[in-house]
């Protein structure tokens, strides 16, 4: 018997939404702090994607891994990271999950399996296969999830890690989320494929594209993608097609966009969606919504505080991580 789908499990739809706003909130906090000088360097927001790694994640467990980008606050929050860690970490707080040392594209949380946020485009795919390897090697049916953007597809570390995950059958998926544009560069303009997932058929794995925006759909190719992998099956690539509504980066001045097409996919909002199948099917109640986005908010206002509060990073401490003390 087949089980029912997300908006149709009381508690699933709840998780899920809890997911999906958490990452949004977070982010417009971010935004918010980014825009009063009180947060420093870049951030690549990913607000409109959420919907993927919520529904990528659930079908992961705590101790399989993931890979993140530049634009992996979604990631690391649906992997299970605390958002308070996170926000110290991007305000360079010592309380934060790298010592606030390595800020927005660097977070990493192994406890939950989290290899890392990657600020060179495609650097995590060879993580990923690297850990997909080490689970190989150790006999165990951890899986590992690359999640990548489709700019990735264009660089010599997919191809190579790609080439030798589909070699070796290493228990990994492939997770572009293909929003459109890398940089300011259409994914249209960039590959010859009308149907980036065509990719997968030169490596010889399975390929298919799902829309990003619906969690269902992407929660159904990620789980049948993670299921090949657990079973020793090899890889899998996974396009997801969405779209960020915000730049590339806070520096991008987005003129490669009409207004028009930004507010044809804002229209396609992932949590509208989900919250709207969730209506329907009458799992939850419209009050029951408002209470799970009241949660989020203060959830994450105390995030924000606590963060704050939190002692600076220490510059005379910078250098701890960085060399290794050895005994002469």
């Amino acid at each position: 018997m087949n089980a029912p789908k997300i908006a149709e499990d009381a508690g699933r739809a709840r998780e899920s939404l809890r997911t999906m706003w958490r990452i949004r909130r977070f982010e417009e906090a971010v935004e918010e702090l980014y825009g009063r000088g009180l947060m420093h360097g870049t951030m690549h927001l990913s607000i409109g994607q959420e919907a993927v790694p919520t529904a990528v994640c659930q079908t992961l467990r705590r101790d399989d891994y993931i890979t993140s980008t530049h634009r992996g606050h979604g990631h690391c929050i649906a992997k299970g990271a605390d958002p308070e860690s996170m926000m110290a970490e991007l305000l360079a707080k010592e309380t934060g999950y790298c010592r606030g040392r390595g800020g927005s594209m660097h977070i990493a949380d192994t406890a939950t399996g989290n290899l890392g946020a990657n600020g060179i485009v495609a650097g995590g795919v060879p993580i990923a296969a690297g850990a997909a390897l080490s689970a190989s090697m150790r006999g165990t049916d951890q899986v590992a999830v690359c999640f990548h953007g489709d700019g990735a597809l264009g660089e010599g570390a997919w191809h190579e890690a790609v080439v030798l995950a589909a070699m070796w059958r290493l228990p990994v998926v492939f997770l572009c989320e293909d929003n459109h544009y890398g940089m300011s560069m259409s994914s249209r303009r960039a590959f010859g494929l009308a149907d980036l997932s065509d990719r997968a058929r030169g490596y010889g794995i399975p390929g298919v594209s799902v829309d990003g925006n619906d969690l269902q759909a992407v929660h159904d190719a990620a789980a049948e993608a993670v299921g090949r992998a657990r079973a020793g099956e090899g890889p899998s690539l996974v396009v997801a097609t969405t779209y960020r509504w915000r730049g590339h980066s806070k520096s991008d001045k987005n003129l490669y966009r009409t207004r028009e097409e930004i507010e044809e996919w804002r229209a396609q909002d992932p949590i509208v969606r989900f919250e709207r199948a969730v209506l329907e099917a009458g799992t939850l109640t419209a009050t029951d919504l408002e209470q799970i986005g009241q949660e989020v908010r203060s959830e994450l206002r105390t995030a924000v505080q606590r963060a704050h509060a939190a002692p600076d990073a220490r510059p005379d401490d910078l250098l701890e991580s960085v060399y290794a003390e050895v005994d002469a």
